[in-house]
């Protein structure tokens, strides 16, 4: 469970990051409410920390990895940045953290976008996401 909650975590300070926050702040979590991050823990805050950590530091290959599997008619600018950080914040396990399952990084975007996105927006990410994985896993 501290995980899902560091994914949360994590998805929140990308999108803070896109309304303009300082990296600090992303780190730590001083915006969200105590008894979340408590009830997080110290395992899911660290989680947490990699994940945005490792998003940012390859945020060019993620973005590019997102774009390369957009449908046809679809422009990276047109991404809602909501759904945008969910896919970044899911990419990133999908290239460089191969010891999380790829099913089950898939399955907690989908439930994050379910609570934070648009109706239809987890049937996209899910889309997006399951692509990537074929290519990451078949290469």
């Amino acid at each position: 469970m501290s995980r899902r909650k560091g994914r949360i975590l994590a998805f929140q300070a990308l999108y803070a990051r896109e309304a303009g926050a300082e990296a600090e702040l992303l780190y730590s979590f001083s915006w969200a409410e105590p008894e979340s991050l408590e009830k997080t823990g110290e395992t899911g805050l660290t989680f947490a920390r990699l994940l945005v950590a490792g998003t940012i530091e390859h945020m060019v290959e993620i973005d590019d990895v997102i774009k390369t599997h957009l449908q046809k008619n679809w422009d990276f600018s047109r991404l809602n940045k909501v759904d945008l950080a969910i896919l970044r914040i899911s990419v990133f396990p999908l290239l460089y953290q191969k010891d999380l399952h790829p099913t089950i990084v898939i399955d907690e975007a989908v439930s994050i976008a379910k609570i934070y996105s648009g109706d239809e927006s987890y049937k996209f990410i899910n889309a997006i996401l399951d692509a990537i994985r074929k290519d990451v896993c078949a290469a």
